[in-house]
């Protein structure tokens, strides 16, 4: 598919979760460009959640802040998006966190902070936003998609990131329930799992000592990129990918084969 290319289904309202930079910044692009209106979800990065919004091709682009970490805050989240795109028919879930938490360099307190944090925003954000934005689809009566940005890591393993790969992992499985119980109402729900792709914030992984050993994980000897995500997520999200919904893409460059 060219990146260029508009798929069919344009002009839908988007929620995007955590599109303040990186993956999230490539993702609101790519529904815009594709003529579609996109509520751009930041946490804390307002700065740059705006940098993002004003990059934005087309008009109608709503900014929502809020903390996900707690069912209150995605249903504030939720209501403002809906409220200003005038509804929403796609939802991307992306916003996560990946700190590091190797077991025998972890204290127990930090330890459990840290999965408790991994817990709340990479699984139950992710949660409470499809509840949310599925109610909505289903009230209206005309199906929708969600689309969940999981990891290579849930299949692999994370050995330093042991809540990140863990509730990946979940976030899967949440995806292949929902895409269960709700095909009848005409909604797909499908996920993908991206091994390593350059965003600014492995920038320096890649330039530094372990760059080289990064792009060998793939035999094509590179790292992917945030836009070829959004591209996979963009076709996942359209009309077009009804009968994929249930399913996990890995998107590694053959990084992490499975069966």
């Amino acid at each position: 598919m060219n990146l260029h290319e508009k798929l069919p289904g344009s002009g839908r309202r988007v929620l995007i979760s955590g599109a303040s930079r990186g993956l999230g910044r490539a993702l609101a692009r790519a529904f815009a460009d594709n003529g579609d209106r996109v509520a751009v979800h930041y946490g804390s990065r307002e700065e740059e959640a705006r940098a993002t919004l004003s990059s934005l091709t087309g008009e109608g682009h709503v900014l929502v802040g809020g903390d996900l970490s707690d069912a209150a805050g995605a249903a504030d989240v939720a209501e403002r998006a809906a409220d200003g795109l005038g509804g929403i028919d796609v939802l991307v879930n992306n916003a996560a966190v990946n700190l590091p938490h190797p077991l025998a360099e972890t204290s127990y307190e930090e330890w459990a902070a840290l999965w408790q944090r991994h817990v709340s925003v990479n699984l139950l954000a992710t949660a409470h936003l499809s509840h949310l934005a599925a109610r909505r689809m289903i009230d209206r009566g005309t199906g929708g998609r969600i689309v969940n940005i999981g990891s290579r890591g849930a299949f692999r393993g994370e050995p330093d990131h042991p809540a990140y790969g863990a509730t990946k992992a979940a976030v899967h499985a949440l995806g292949q329930s929902l895409a269960v119980s709700l095909a009848p109402h005409g909604i797909a729900v499908a996920s993908v799992a991206p091994g390593f792709f350059e965003t600014e914030r492995v920038a320096h992984r890649l330039s530094g000592a372990e760059g080289a050993a990064i792009r060998a994980q793939s035999p094509f000897g590179r790292a992917g990129t945030a836009e070829e995500i959004a591209a996979a997520v963009l076709w996942l999200a359209s009309p077009a990918a009804e009968w994929a919904s249930g399913t996990v893409l890995d998107l590694n460059g053959a990084s992490h084969l499975r069966t």
